[in-house]
């Protein structure tokens, strides 16, 4: 894989992903990008003009189902936004927010009680959130964007959990892809208007898995979780250094 003008990384891949958190429309509908071989860059929505485009793919894959989704072009302090675009197109993003004393995590508005525990412990939290993938897409972007998310918390900020709100309907997909536990009780999400569970990864445990099976994509084909389709662990010091370098 290797890096394409301004993105952080850039990679081929072919095939569609079918199992995601949130899909825009029935199976029966008519594809909105081909399936074939494409090339994927991720970056980071560092000005409004990309903010915007991460949004209106967010809106859509959201509004669909009902879920009232504000807009947010605005620029967070303790939020960065990356986003995965294949021939000019916006197929995939997702915000990732490190705790923050004064500013918080978007989930202490449901389960403050339950993140102060974890704070009590030493913990520091990071909350993925606003993820959105069109139809279609394949799997490899949405394990693009975790994987870039995780070198940004842990490996360059230091950050040990990922805690996450997701419909109790993707509680499963969460923990078989990627590792995560119960954390929390169902509760009301009074950001969208759904109920939602609290879940909570380590972060040593993603890094243990990424060791394990980073790159590997199909020829693992014991492995069920989305850990094959990360990155090789030999292209994580340039991700890195682009991160580092605030590349966009």
């Amino acid at each position: 894989m290797q890096p394409f003008d301004d993105a952080i990384i850039s990679f081929e891949a072919a095939g569609a992903l079918r199992d995601l958190v949130i899909r825009e429309a029935p199976e029966t509908d008519s594809h909105t990008h081909p399936i074939d071989t494409q090339v994927f860059h991720i970056r980071m929505a560092s000005n409004e003009g990309r903010r915007e485009a991460a949004s209106l793919l967010l809106r859509k894959m959201y509004g669909w189902r009902g879920y009232d989704v504000e807009a947010d072009t605005s620029h967070v302090m303790n939020r960065i936004t990356l986003y995965a675009e294949t021939a000019g197109v916006t197929v995939g993003t997702m915000s990732l927010c490190l705790d923050d004393p004064q500013l918080g995590l978007p989930a202490d508005e449901n389960y403050r009680d339950k993140l102060d525990e974890l704070r009590a412990q030493g913990r520091r939290l990071c909350e993925p959130s606003r993820l959105a993938i069109d139809k279609d897409v394949t799997k490899r972007v949405f394990a693009a964007l975790i994987h870039i998310s995780y070198i940004y918390a842990h490996n360059i900020h230091g950050y040990t959990d990922y805690v996450i709100e997701v419909n109790p309907r993707h509680v499963a997909f969460y923990k078989r892809m990627l590792g995560f536990q119960d954390f929390g009780g169902q509760r009301q999400c009074t950001r969208v208007g759904a109920p939602a569970v609290l879940l909570r990864l380590d972060l040593n445990h993603m890094g243990e898995q990424i060791r394990k099976y980073g790159g590997q994509m199909e020829s693992q084909g014991n492995e069920r979780s989305f850990y094959p389709y990360f990155f090789p662990l030999r292209d994580e010091p340039g991700i890195t250094t682009r991160l580092i370098q605030g590349r966009d």
